[in-house]
Parts: C-alpha cells; sequence; structure tokens
C-alpha cells in the first residue's frame, strides 16, 4: 500500500493541473458571417478568454478584408471552416439558416453559438435539440437584450422577492427604419427580411422576460398587423407588426409586441403578486434609463419606498459592457459562451430556452393565420413531447414553397408597388448588388 501511496497523489495532482489548463487556456473560436459578425470577431478577446481564430461568408471581397483586419484564417465553404483548428462556432449568418449550420458544427465537435433564432422551422428545433444532447457540446442562443443593465437588474430584483411571482408581463421590441436603411440591408426580392412573418422575430421581445423571471412558455395566440402603407417604399411581403400572447408555465400571461410598425420601442415591464418594475419609458432606445419600481401600500413592508426609480448598472464588468454594442448585450453573450465552455455547464439561454423561444414565433404565425387560435409549445426537453413536430417542416421561406407551406403575411403574398420597386432597384445598384 505505501508504494501506491506517491503514484496516487501524482496523478491526482496532474489531473488538478489539466483542469486548471483547460479553465485557463484561451478558447479558439470561429465566426460565421462578416457583417454582423463582425461584433463576436471583436468580442473574442483575452478578457472573455477566447481567441479569434478564422472567419466563413460567402461574400468573398469582404471577408477578405476583414480577415486581414484580424489577421486570421478565412474561408468561403464552411464544410472546410468546420475542419479548423478551433474549439467553438459563432453564428451570424441569414436568420433563416442557424439550425443547419449549428448542426453541422456540432457533428463536428464545435461548441455553438447562435444569434436571433435558434430554429426557424419545429423539425429543425428538434434536431437542434436531439444533436445538442448527442453530441454533449455547449450551445446557447446569443440573444443580447437580456443582458442590458436594465434587464439584468430586473432579474436580480425579482430573484430576491419583492415583487412576489410574476402575473403578468410585457416585452416590446418594434424598430421601425427608413425605407433606404431597409433596403441596404435586405437585397434582393427573395432576402429573409422581406418574407419574415411579423412574429418569428420575437426573442428580442420576449427573452428578457424569460430571463428575469425563470419561466417558459407553454401557450401562444398570435395576431398580426398587416399596415401596407408602411411598406409602399420597400419591398417587404411580410406583415409590419404583431401582438403575442403567451401563457406560461407558472400561469403567468406575457404580452410580447413588434416588430417594424412606426413608433421605437425597446420596453420591459413585470407585474408580480406583491408589485411591479419596468424600464421607465422615455425617448432614446432605452426609454429615460431607469428602473422604476412600485408597490400597493398594502404590500409595503417596514421602511421599504412604496415607488423608487433609478438608473441600473451592471453588477459587474461594466467597463467591458459599456464599450459592446446592443446595451452591453454583445460583450456579455460572448462572456456567459465562454464561462459554459469552461465549467462544462450549459449557459441559461440553452438550446431548449433558445428553440422554446424560437417556437413560439413560428407557433405565433400558425395562430395569426388562424386569427388568434392558441397553439401548444411542446417541451423540448422532453422526447415525448417534442418528437410529435420532428417532421414538421411548415416554412415561409422562397426556397420551401409548395403545397401546405404559410403565406409570409395575413394577406397572402402581396405584391411590392411600383414606387417599392423602383426604390429598391435604385437602392441595390448604389451598394452594388447585381441580384433581382
Amino acid at each position: 500500500m505505501e508504494k501506491t501511496r506517491p503514484k496516487q497523489k501524482t496523478t491526482r495532482v496532474k489531473r488538478t493541473r489539466k483542469r486548471a489548463r483547460k479553465r485557463t487556456a484561451k478558447i479558439r473560436v470561429g465566426v460565421i458571417g462578416v457583417g454582423r459578425g463582425q461584433s463576436f470577431a471583436r468580442g473574442a478577446t483575452k478578457a472573455v478568454g477566447m481567441e479569434l481564430v478564422a472567419l466563413c461568408d460567402v461574400w468573398e471581397e469582404r471577408l477578405q478584408q476583414v480577415g486581414q483586419q484580424y489577421g486570421v484564417a478565412t474561408y468561403t465553404d464552411y464544410d472546410e471552416f468546420l475542419e479548423h483548428d478551433m474549439d467553438a462556432v459563432v453564428l451570424a449568418n441569414y436568420f433563416h439558416e442557424h439550425a443547419p449550420f449549428a448542426i453541422k458544427a456540432l457533428e463536428a465537435g464545435k461548441h455553438v453559438m447562435s444569434e436571433t433564432a435558434s430554429n426557424t422551422t419545429l423539425a429543425e428545433g428538434v434536431a437542434l435539440c436531439r444533436k445538442v444532447e448527442e453530441t454533449g457540446k455547449i450551445y446557447m442562443l446569443a440573444e443580447n437584450y437580456p443582458y442590458t443593465a436594465f434587464n439584468q437588474e430586473m432579474r436580480r430584483l425579482y430573484r430576491t422577492g419583492e415583487i412576489g411571482e410574476v402575473t403578468y408581463a410585457e416585452g416590446e421590441y418594434n424598430h421601425p427604419m427608413d425605407a433606404e436603411a431597409r433596403l441596404r440591408i435586405s437585397p434582393g426580392r427573395q432576402h429573409w427580411r422581406s418574407w419574415l412573418p411579423s412574429t418569428y422575430y420575437c426573442t428580442h421581445a420576449l427573452a428578457p422576460l424569460v430571463y428575469i423571471t425563470d419561466t417558459m412558455p407553454k401557450m401562444v395566440n398570435g395576431l398580426s398587423i398587416a399596415c401596407r402603407e408602411v411598406d409602399e417604399l420597400v419591398v417587404r411581403l411580410g406583415d409590419p407588426g404583431s401582438v403575442i400572447l403567451c401563457r406560461m408555465d407558472n400561469g403567468a400571461v406575457f404580452r410580447i409586441f413588434g416588430l417594424q410598425l412606426p413608433g421605437h420601442s425597446n420596453w420591459y415591464r413585470v407585474h408580480g403578486s406583491r408589485g411591479a418594475m419596468e424600464i421607465s419609458r422615455g425617448p432614446g432606445y432605452y426609454g429615460s434609463g431607469q428602473i422604476r419600481v412600485w408597490h400597493e401600500e398594502w404590500d409595503v413592508e417596514g421602511d421599504q419606498p412604496r415607488e423608487r426609480t433609478y438608473v441600473p448598472d451592471w453588477p459587474e464588468h461594466g467597463d467591458l459592457a459599456r464599450q459592446a454594442g446592443h446595451g452591453g448585450g454583445d460583450f456579455w453573450t460572448t462572456f456567459d459562451f465562454a464561462n459554459a465552455i469552461r465549467s462544462g455547464q450549459q449557459p441559461f439561454l440553452d438550446v431548449y430556452r433558445g428553440v422554446a423561444m424560437s417556437s413560439v414565433g413560428i407557433l405565433a404565425w400558425k395562430s395569426a393565420l388562424k386569427d388568434g387560435a392558441p397553439f401548444e409549445v411542446p417541451d423540448f426537453s422532453v422526447e415525448a413531447s417534442r418528437k410529435a413536430y420532428a417532421d414538421d417542416h411548415w416554412s415561409p421561406w422562397p426556397k420551401d414553397a409548395g403545397p401546405g407551406q404559410p403565406p409570409p403575411s395575413i394577406l397572402g403574398t402581396p405584391k411590392p408597388t411600383r414606387k417599392g420597386l423602383a426604390n429598391a432597384r435604385r437602392v441595390w445598384k448604389e451598394i452594388g448588388y447585381k441580384g433581382k
């Protein structure tokens, strides 16, 4: 027995050192997309323990420029990109393409962070959940709005129990753009932004509420707002706005509003059983920059004020968050992704929450086409609940057009106006787009 002790101790020390090296080693990351993806490229720094090693995009001219700027390898072929020596992939490609790209990356042994929507069909959502379970790799939805100083503060307050359990909440992400700006970011009549149903881009409004309250959607009703007047000078076929009602797993109701109707709004409110809180409304992207918390007089305890309003800050790393886009969210998503990889623990915005929230948009569109009929949200963490949707390829995108597929608007498939087409051709010519 005496002879074996030193060997056991040495092995234990080696394992400890190996774990320490794993915690301190840089995470090598590759980014898909040299447009929006540059924010993630800039964020892969020593501060979060990441190193950018590769970029991928089919826009070859811009890819080479950005690749030289960062001094990293570049690829136009995604399969070749996945062969690069790296640990993780960040997906900032087109909205409706994330799930297939994520599944390929997971199969290649990479951790994945995917922006905006985890899936745009229910079948994709099922396949993605299964692949994360099969590979054991980290998956994170890069939803940045939960990470603003306001929403992080409301999460902290909610967890103290000060306002009780959530009963009702509202989330708004309504981001109108002028016609020329919209055309510049969506060149071509087949671009996904032109065909996007009004309910699909719902995670910016829903995710902060899920993050604050740690509840999950169980049932959805959706209504679409088809105001063609605001689309007179563009070629968008989808409706510009919608309202979604979500019944949550604790019985609460969430109201979700967006998408591009006049009247910019990025706002959140939570009502609990003992009080309420919200971002104070006001001009600008984040209103007045304050949190308002209030109670009824019979719910005030001790010397607690009945109402207070204050400017919040991040609990830590505020200096880094203030330098990042989307109210600091572009820093925090990368930070949490890196920590999840190092710890081996899935992040809060894991595949199940990502797929569930993305699927709210899909199911709400099914509801909107039936004038608000309710649709159940499956529990994507349970195979028995999700398997019924494994072959649900219901899709609004033009590449999937055919019998049984949905239109992009409650009006069907509207035709762009002459003014809209003429304006689009002018703008697309200016930016060098040569397609239809």
